[in-house]
């Protein structure tokens, strides 16, 4: 059917045949021949009136252009023909009336068309009488955005609206509840389904058993049985709520700026050597090797699926676990892929108990349209290009906690055979005193001629000739479990019966991934998670070192296990008449260190954003470290921890836990060089076996093995931040924020889901309405630099004055540029700037926040220190004549903060005092550079460009407190930077050590016979 008539002049020919046409096709699918839906500009469908009326109406005021599937009027979605969905559709996202944005979702409406006209009424009726500026919808929206994003409750924010309706005349049509406005805002929203379950996760009742009232596998009835034995029917025991993903595809499709964003990786990514996302791992490309006919559509989506518990009452209750199952995009930029936005809740498990193994019943749904998305695809409409293709998707792999990790992929995670990547292989022992598994052997993973391997006194008593084990490829463990078959439900004492148990010792289960055709060719189908793998090895690297009770790998039961295998004599328990010790291990601070490691954590002070505030972590009086959390341990072990043990612990277990701690370091790098993983996995390699001749066994458990795999799923999949835990357990904190009825906990959840879905869709169509989902940096609240807080009017020294302006123009690119034309800046800077300037003891610029010494000497962060690097002429002598030109870097604190005014611009520098270079910086063995703050110089050039400043902390040595260690703020942004929020630059952290030598330059050192694990100065631990 031509359509092209709704876009030509409707004072042609071509125009008025084309109403004609209309009318009668209305009339011939119209029930009542006397009435028809009205498609003009003003009425858009909302009321019905006689066929002439509606074509004076077309004249009149023109035909809605945007309705070119003329649903009202019997026409059939799937009957229009490509091309003519391509000409019609409108673009979105650059501020469009909320009239055309329901106009937009009218094809969600198919089955349920008086919920698009109780939308488009509440689209087009003002807020009252008279007022042009808003309507109910779009006031709703803004007002339910703000709710959103500032945490308001639900009480507050009923109570705002009626303020507001009180405030507004009194014939205005805002709702007066939270109750209205969510029941408006969720027809925006997607919807879901809630598919009852079997008490017992033994099935869902779907497909063949949607009618049953029982159990089939356990016989419990399918209703909620009461405390008096009564079976409450109609009310289910068990619900999954389910977010059917299809959908809500369909609708990332259907706005323009995301549209075009999902093919980012195709057009936009660079394209070298380095790895910034997971489009440029093998991973992502044998998808394209494999399935080249996928992969020739840029459009098709790359997914990830992650899966972990919440417990929505915190702390009241720890019984609770209801489980969201979440998926990621990753055609997205890399600054938009792990942002809430963009994560899409498929599926909420009802708690209270954690499904376990028995998650595989639940997935069920999302698997049956995962295999629709790939097999055979759906019809989607792209805003951007105007066209409808066939979207196809792939799941990549699932992101997990460990215990998640077992539960997803079916094998085991604990006993002897915990490691899911060594399998069968896994190298592990009994410790029988202290009824623990020991994960050591890495000597495996050495080059054959590696010292260590003959090495027995330093290591287990004996030499190591094994070689690691390979790991095993999806279609190697598809055959491994292909032999099991599962049974679900927690009645079942037997979850599977093997037809081989002895190939299948490892895997409890075969998983429902293996369902996807495409699942047993994937190279890595479960990621390892970084986040609580680093958590659980700092969290034992510090209780083991400072000795923490219930954090500690070391103790009686571990030292007699020495006794057990029969090595270390020196480190077994000792008696001393009738009382036992242990004696110091080279790895035990003493009393006088420990207090040192936490004084130097209590007075610590970073910039703000940096991490929580070590001082309420720290106990003093105890000597210990409280409440650390995930974040906790990752700045410490990525940044803080090599500079806390400064001067402490003999030298060589000082060096093997700093090599540890640049490991984490490197691995976490959101850019990797490919050529540089072999390099960081030796030296990893090594440092765990140095790690073994220092620690005891006991500190082994399958946390500190699974390091070893790490760089392996680097080199497969791409950068870390893309495949950890942080930004999803983010997420799991926003849903536990939507719960308010602690009766009805997924109910909740689900209900604010979808409004808020309806928010960030209603985002890409209102002015002055943001994303909730993709938080600006919370330091960046204006677009420009700008000063913080009231800035003072200060006449200041002229000699100072003067040596700013000098600096300006020394360093003003227009004036280095001067040839023959003078710019209109450079005329302003050669008058000179005022007299008076404006001083702030903050200011922000690219992102960062910068403050005064003084200003930082009255909080608790630290935001006054700089660096920056200048070039500078080194000469050898007096008499030398070939001066080199280098790059240096100076080291300062922020004395005062300038606005100079130069009329026609204001240019911002800082004043600072630099740190002398000549015998005040210095860099020791280990690579960490040292400043002495009280030794000044450059007083005659204190000022830089606030643009020119990278943003430092220093950190008092613990082994010399007149110097103090540096470190690098994270502070530069990831590809598009007004998108790159503050949680993400947190994770990105320098390490403080610039040129650490290699392990091999230790390791030469050491000898067999030297009892290197022994603290001859030590204080022993004597046992009560």
């Amino acid at each position: 059917m031509d359509k092209t008539w709704m876009f030509v002049d409707r004072t042609t020919s071509k125009y008025d045949d084309g109403v004609d046409s209309f009318i009668r096709f209305a009339i011939v699918n119209s029930d009542d021949s006397n009435v028809i839906r009205c498609p003009c500009t003003k009425c858009r469908n909302a009321k019905l009136l006689h066929p002439n009326v509606v074509k004076d109406h077309l004249f009149v005021n023109g035909v809605l252009e945007s309705y070119t599937t003329w649903f009202w009027h019997g026409e059939n979605i799937s009957s229009v023909p490509i091309e003519e969905k391509i000409e019609s559709d409108f673009e979105v996202g650059d501020g469009l009336n909320t009239v055309e944005m329901v106009d937009a979702v009218y094809r969600d409406y198919e089955t349920k068309p008086d919920g698009f006209v109780k939308l488009l009424s509440d689209a087009e009726k003002p807020l009252y009488s008279g007022c042009t500026t808003f309507n109910v919808l779009s006031t709703l929206v803004r007002l339910y955005n703000l709710k959103t994003k500032h945490g308001w409750t639900e009480n507050s924010f009923s109570e705002l609206l009626s303020l507001i309706g009180d405030i507004l005349p009194k014939e205005n049509s805002l709702p007066t509840s939270i109750y209205e406005a969510k029941k408006t805002l969720s027809t925006l929203g997607m919807q879901y389904t809630k598919i009852h379950a079997c008490p017992n996760d033994c099935i869902l009742y779907r497909k063949e058993y949607e009618n049953s009232v029982v159990c089939p596998k356990c016989g419990l009835s399918r209703w909620k049985v009461m405390k008096n034995h009564k079976v409450k029917e109609g009310v289910p025991a068990n619900v999954l709520w389910y977010f059917p993903p299809i959908p809500r595809f369909r609708r990332m499709f259907g706005t323009k700026e995301i549209a075009k964003d999902l093919t980012w990786h195709d057009n936009k990514r660079q394209i070298d050597s380095y790895m910034r996302h997971p489009a440029d791992s093998p991973a992502w490309k044998v998808v394209d090797h494999k399935w080249p006919d996928f992969g020739s559509e840029p459009r098709n989506l790359r997914l990830a699926l992650s899966a972990d518990g919440v417990n929505p009452f915190s702390n009241y209750s720890t019984q609770y676990s209801c489980w969201p199952v979440i998926l990621a995009t990753y055609n997205l930029p890399p600054w938009l892929v792990m942002k809430r936005k963009f994560m899409m809740l498929t599926l909420l498990i009802s708690g209270p108990k954690q499904p376990g193994n028995d998650i595989d019943v639940y997935l069920a749904p999302l698997i049956d349209d995962l295999k629709e998305l790939w097999e055979v695809g759906v019809d989607v409409y792209d805003a951007y290009k105007k066209e409808v293709f066939n979207l196809k998707a792939i799941l990549l792999w699932t992101i997990n906690d460990f215990p998640a990790y077992g539960n997803l992929s079916g094998c085991t995670v604990k006993g002897y055979k915990a490691c899911p990547i060594c399998g069968d292989n896994t190298v592990s022992q009994r410790l029988e005193c202290s009824k623990k598994i020991s994960y050591c052997g890495h000597r495996k993973y050495l080059p054959r001629g590696h010292k260590f391997r003959k090495q027995k006194k330093a290591f287990d008593g004996n030499e190591e000739h094994g070689l690691p084990p390979n790991p095993l490829s999806g279609e190697e463990v598809f055959e491994k479990v292909s032999g099991i078959h599962n049974e679900w439900g927690k009645s079942k004492k037997r979850k599977a019966t093997r037809n081989n148990s002895d190939s299948t010792l490892s895997w409890k289960k075969k998983s429902i991934f293996f369902n996807l055709e495409y699942w047993k060719h994937l190279y890595v189908r479960h990621c390892l998670d970084v986040m609580h793998i680093e958590k659980n090895v700092c969290e034992s690297l510090i209780g083991t070192i400072l000795g923490i009770p219930g954090k500690s790998k070391d103790g009686l039961s571990a030292r007699e296990d020495l006794e057990v295998m029969g090595i270390r004599d020196e480190l077994q328990p000792q008696k001393e008449g009738e009382k036992t010790y242990l004696p110091a291990a080279c790895y035990n601070m003493s009393r006088a260190e420990k207090k040192k490691f936490y004084t130097t954590l209590f007075e610590l002070k970073v910039p703000e954003g940096y991490s929580s505030n070590f001082r309420n972590r720290v106990s003093m009086d105890e000597l210990k470290l409280n409440g650390l959390k995930s974040h906790d341990c990752h700045t410490l072990i990525q940044q803080l921890l090599p500079i806390a043990i400064r001067g402490m612990l003999p030298k060589k277990v000082r060096y093997a836990i700093t090599k540890l701690c640049l490991f984490f370091n490197a691995l976490c790098n959101k850019v990797l060089d490919v050529n540089t993983l072999d390099g960081i996995q030796e030296e990893l390699v090594t440092t765990l076996c140095l790690l073994e001749m220092y620690f005891l066994p006991s500190f082994f458990d399958v946390m500190v093995h699974l390091t070893v795999h790490l760089i392996h799923e680097v080199k497969l999949c791409g950068p870390v931040w893309f495949r950890w835990m942080y930004p999803f357990e983010r997420y799991m904190k926003v849903l536990k924020s939507y719960v308010r009825k602690g009766n009805n906990v997924e109910g909740c959840i689900a209900e604010c889901y979808i409004a808020e879905e309806a928010l960030e869709y209603c985002a890409e169509y209102l002015k002055d309405v943001s994303a909730v989902g993709v938080p600006r940096n919370m330091n960046n609240l204006s677009s420009d630099d700008h000063g913080i807080g009231a800035g003072n009017v200060k006449l200041v020294d002229l000699k100072l004055l003067n040596q700013a302006h000098q600096y300006v123009l020394e360093n003003t690119n227009a004036v280095e540029e001067y040839k023959d034309n003078i710019s209109s800046n450079m005329r302003w800077i050669s008058h000179g700037p005022q007299h008076q300037v404006i001083k702030y003891q903050g200011y922000m610029i690219n992102g960062v926040r910068f403050h005064t010494k003084r200003h930082d000497d009255e909080h608790c962060y630290q935001n006054s220190g700089v660096s920056v690097v200048a070039n500078t002429m080194l000469v050898s002598s007096a008499k030398d004549k070939n001066p080199i030109i280098v790059d240096m870097w100076y080291y300062g604190v922020i004395e005062e903060i300038w606005l100079l005014d130069y009329n026609a611009l204001k240019i911002p520098v800082f004043k600072c005092d630099w740190v002398k270079n000549d015998g005040g910086v210095k860099v020791d063995d280990l690579g960490f550079t040292l400043v002495d703050l009280q030794r000044k110089g450059h007083k005659n050039d204190p000022f830089i460009f606030a643009s020119q400043a990278n943003q430092v902390f220093y950190i008092e040595d613990p082994e010399n407190p007149k110097w103090s260690c540096v470190i690098e703020n994270s502070h530069e942004k990831f590809g598009n930077s007004s998108n790159d929020d503050s949680s993400d630059k947190a994770m990105n952290l320098h390490f403080p050590a610039k040129s650490i030598p290699l392990v091999e330059t230790i390791v030469n050192t050491l000898h067999d016979d030297e009892s290197s694990y022994v603290r001859l100065d030590g204080e022993p631990m004597y046992i009560d």
